[in-house]
């Protein structure tokens, strides 16, 4: 093993390397959900904006971009969720019986949201996933329409049935609450893991962490709203 293996192996196995693989994989994700937002959000500029959408991510790169993507993202959701598992069962492990219970209660119940937050927008990715992406149990595959005289994926009347069906909605919703609630603690941690936060600015940083989460709660309830109401059909 050469020296530099060694040394990120050593790094990536100690409990400060494993937080910074946290907040790094974190931000990735983060960024990715805003970018997922703007994205969803051109239903309101009409079916051609967001079909147009559709169809330069599934052809990016030759078809090859949107792959990419998706197997960065899921080594970037499996690190995140892997580590945040060991790190919280090595501070549990490090506090014996009550002892530092006072000093850290409040940390403890935070852990213990992020943990069952970040389990259960894992079980909403793969459902979303084989919803929207792999269509399984849908006909949202055969859904197609015309832009600019070629035939593409109509992701304009795919998102409309999709909210139409009530308990996706619901589903969608509860996970959305859950994705936020997990960004409002997990973006000001991030900036704090990485060293950018100080104690003068700590308290801003928290302020931005449910700021940025309330943003994505509120613009993704909107498209949801949307379909229910009719505003966008």
């Amino acid at each position: 093993m050469s020296t530099l293996t060694q040394a990120m192996s050593l790094t990536i196995g100690s409990s400060i390397g494993k937080k910074v693989l946290v907040a790094l994989t974190g931000a990735v994700l983060a960024g990715f959900v805003l970018g997922h937002l703007i994205g969803n959000l051109l239903i309101f500029a009409g079916p051609d904006a967001i079909n147009e959408y559709g169809h330069f991510l599934q052809t990016m790169l030759h078809g090859m971009g949107v792959w990419v993507a998706r197997l960065g993202l899921l080594a970037c959701t499996v690190v995140h969720v892997v580590l945040t598992v060991q790190l919280t069962r090595e501070n549990r492990a490090a506090r014996p019986g009550r002892y530092g219970y006072d000093a850290t209660i409040q940390a403890t119940r935070s852990s213990r949201t992020m943990i069952f937050s970040g389990l259960t927008l894992l079980a909403f990715i793969v459902y979303h996933l084989l919803h929207f992406t792999l269509r399984v149990g849908n006909e949202y595959g055969t859904y197609k329409t015309t832009l600019h005289g070629e035939t593409v994926h109509d992701v304009y009347r795919m998102v409309i049935a999709g909210f139409t069906w009530w308990p996706a909605s619901v589903f969608y919703l509860i996970a959305m609450a859950m994705l936020c609630s997990h960004l409002s603690h997990g973006v000001s941690s991030m900036f704090q893991t990485l060293g950018i936060t100080t104690p003068r600015t700590m308290g801003t940083f928290k302020n931005l962490g449910r700021v940025y989460a309330a943003v994505i709660f509120m613009g993704n309830a909107l498209i949801v709203f949307a379909v229910w109401f009719k505003w966008v059909h």
